[in-house]
């Protein structure tokens, strides 16, 4: 089991003590996961703080091992603004999370691609649907004095429902110093760099995992391909993510970091529950 860097009581303590503090803080949860902190405002970034997947694989062919410490049980979080949700996959957007958060945060906010929006609700445990806010590729929003912008992901296609909204999204969160891209998971279509170039994205958050059919899963970008995305973007920093959560569905950071300092773009690769300060 990989061990956390920050976990439980010093993860919160770090928290805590940056609570409005200059500049904007982002702590690495695990998987895809991210806690933003911008002011004393605190953003979760698809969460995933359980276990279900180990769970409901154990008895399968396809078991969820997990390699990596959980750095917080989500019901130690009740200082929680808006979570937000890429798509609908367990990792992204699960229950025994989601949940509990919710019941320690009663004002808490959702926000979730509207394609998936009835789904996330309920994923919540929650009957108040004004508390899913459903927002689509192309639509910018503002919450809690953030701006959103939705850029399409394609996981492992770009993917709409019957009413044409996309299934899989990435969001360019805009703060008053910086832009922070998250891609949610996705791998590289035609037209992508251009749709991202514009925001001068500061710090780039990308999956490095890959996509191998005999996964059984659908794939991401892998190391070469989230360097590549970055350099195009120009983005300042990239952090790699999804990756050392399940055994069966993992990759190498150094294979990332290789092509990082080989391709000469910004980097940085945290540990579970470290945290990266933007000025």
């Amino acid at each position: 089991m990989i061990a956390a860097v920050q976990k439980d009581e010093a993860l919160l303590a770090d928290i805590r003590s940056r609570r409005g503090a200059p500049g904007v803080d982002l702590w690495w949860l695990g998987q895809s996961g991210y806690l933003l902190r911008v002011g004393e405002t605190h953003w979760l970034i698809d969460p995933y703080l359980s276990d279900s997947l180990t769970k409901k694989y154990s008895s399968t062919d396809k078991p969820h091992v997990r390699m990596s410490e959980r750095v917080i049980d989500p019901v130690r979080l009740d200082f929680i603004d808006v979570v937000t949700a890429s798509h609908a996959h367990t990792d992204h957007l699960d229950p025994d999370t989601l949940t509990p958060l919710f019941r320690v945060n009663p004002d808490l906010k959702l926000v979730a691609p509207a394609s998936i929006a009835p789904l996330a609700a309920e994923r919540a445990g929650i009957s108040d649907k004004e508390k899913v806010i459903g927002i689509d590729a192309g639509q910018s929003i503002d919450i809690e004095g953030i701006r959103i912008h939705v850029i399409p992901s394609a996981h492992n296609l770009l993917e709409k429902d019957d009413l044409g909204r996309q299934l899989y999204v990435g969001y360019v969160v805009e703060t008053r110093v910086s832009r922070i891209y998250h891609s949610g998971d996705t791998l590289l279509y035609p037209g992508m760099e251009e749709l991202l170039r514009p925001f001068g994205i500061d710090l780039a958050l990308l999956p490095i995992n890959g996509n191998r059919p005999e996964r059984r899963v659908a794939g991401n970008l892998d190391a070469t391909e989230a360097v590549r995305l970055a350099k195009s973007i120009g983005a300042k920093c990239t952090v790699p993510c999804h990756y050392d959560m399940f055994t069966f569905n993992t990759a190498d950071v150094n294979d990332f970091i290789r092509e990082a300092e080989r391709e000469g773009i910004g980097y940085r690769v945290l540990g579970g529950g470290e945290r990266v300060a933007l000025p």
